[in-house]
């Protein structure tokens, strides 16, 4: 027979981690190609970083559109999504992770789990092992590859105004992870995942040959 204090942890619900896909780069320096558009294995990166949230072990998944926002919806698969479109995503990441966070505050959601769509060498390993930091609204947490911070990124609910606040332009969370950095919980993901982001013609040539 489970009592007390056992017993009320036994009841606990599990901490809540939703995944928040920042898809609304409009791709500047490969000609204008919208990010979420690009190839990868027959299909627009966008469901390719969808899954990757769902098989880490996101359940729920926002994902914030900016660039062609109107054709990422109807050539991607993008069902059970909360899909938001960001009319600001010029002005940089910083609107579109205001834009993520706000979504996803009064849904009972403890922590997000912040993934860009143009780093596909993140996998599901990378994700579930940042998300399992998820323990608490208080929770700071994100991968490293060398020591190095970098994503997928875990932002408590507590953190949610404060990183709001602070997100502008192309800078995202960067300087408010600067000002709390004795309080991120880093894990090494070096040996499951590659963090090389695509934002070149070379790096969409690499993609094309790696992701074929």
């Amino acid at each position: 027979m489970t009592t007390g204090r056992h017993r009320d942890e036994a009841e606990a619900p599990a901490p809540t981690v939703a995944g928040l896909l920042l898809a609304a780069g409009g791709g500047r320096r490969l000609g204008g190609r919208p990010k979420a558009l690009l190839p990868l294995r027959g299909r627009p990166l966008v469901e390719h970083a969808v899954r990757t949230l769902r098989s880490g072990g996101c359940e729920r998944v926002h994902v914030v559109l900016g660039a062609a926002a109107g054709q990422v919806r109807a050539r991607a698969e993008l069902s059970g999504c909360t899909v938001l479109d960001n009319p600001y995503w010029e002005s940089g990441m910083g609107t579109s992770l205001r834009l993520g966070l706000d979504s996803l505050t009064g849904t009972g959601t403890d922590a997000a789990l912040v993934l860009l769509v143009d780093q596909p060498g993140i996998g599901a390993g990378a994700v579930g092992r940042v998300r399992v930091l998820g323990r608490s609204p208080g929770v700071l947490a994100a991968a490293a590859y060398g020591g190095r911070r970098g994503h997928p990124v875990l932002f408590g609910a507590d953190h949610w105004p404060g990183i709001a606040k602070s997100a502008e332009g192309d800078q995202g969370a960067r300087e408010y992870l600067r000002t709390h950095a004795d309080e991120i919980e880093l894990v090494e993901c070096g040996d499951i995942a590659d963090p090389a982001d695509i934002d070149t013609p070379q790096d969409l040539e690499r993609l094309r040959r790696t992701g074929a």
